[in-house]
């Protein structure tokens, strides 16, 4: 039975990939800082799907966290899915610079380490998979949020580049706006979004190892944001920006 391992796995996109993976027959471990919410969905993903599940309490945000995750991957995982985030009402000016820390930590070092320790274990089997949760914000610039998921889908292009060729997979993947809890958390109004604007975090996971399957080193979510996606790369990059006020996830 392969083995995934989900960050953030107890509400929104990382929920939907343990949803979607319990399904197709992995075992789960999943992380997030909740102690009691996480014990509590890996008891109703155990029950639901018959799968095991274990539950790895963790802050990401701290070198503890972070080396905890990282001994588990160590032992070997066939999926990695790097999906916990937090996002920021207010820009980076009016952000206490120790919480724009806190983000990079997240963002950018726990991906990096967690993919890294992931990776040598996937080449000695010659399979295996990451999935690394950007946002279409990685292609309008807004502030640290929309440069740290710049930062995943660049580095994943280039572990990619690096071990396609011994049969693993690592994709950024780039949704829009999800129905979560992301943007309550984070204090943003949304209520002006038309109704067309949201995908359902069951649509991501499935869209997300469709494209992985097929190989694809970015995945965007949907029609609609293939074309924002498509546009803020062509469009010059002041012209973009304005699109920045704008937050994806």
């Amino acid at each position: 039975m392969p083995t995934a391992l989900i960050t953030g796995a107890t509400a929104g996109i990382g929920a939907a990939f343990a949803r979607r993976l319990a399904a197709d027959g992995f075992s789960l471990v999943l992380v997030a800082r909740d102690e009691e919410r996480l014990a509590a969905s890996a008891e109703a993903l155990h029950k639901r799907y018959g799968v095991p599940v274990e539950p790895l309490c963790a802050d990401l945000t701290t070198e503890e966290g972070t080396a905890a995750a990282e001994e588990r991957l160590r032992s070997g995982i066939d999926l990695l899915v790097n999906n916990a985030g937090f996002g920021h009402h207010g820009g980076f000016l009016d952000t206490p610079v120790e919480e724009e820390v806190r983000m990079l930590r997240l963002h950018c070092e726990a991906v990096l380490r967690l993919t890294r320790a992931a990776l040598p274990y996937m080449i000695s089997k010659g399979r295996g998979g990451v999935i690394n949760v950007a946002s279409v914000a990685a292609f309008l610039p807004g502030g640290t949020y929309s440069a740290t998921k710049s930062w995943v889908v660049s580095y994943s292009a280039s572990a990619a580049n690096m071990v396609n060729k011994h049969g693993v997979r690592v994709m950024a993947l780039c949704p829009g706006f999800v129905r979560t809890e992301f943007h309550d958390r984070a204090k943003l109004d949304m209520s002006g979004l038309p109704p067309f604007a949201w995908l359902s975090a069951d649509r991501v996971a499935a869209d997300a190892m469709r494209d992985l399957a097929r190989g694809a080193w970015v995945s965007v979510p949907s029609a609609r944001y293939k074309a924002v996606a498509a546009l803020a790369r062509l469009l010059p990059l002041n012209l973009v920006g304005r699109l920045a006020r704008l937050r994806y996830r």
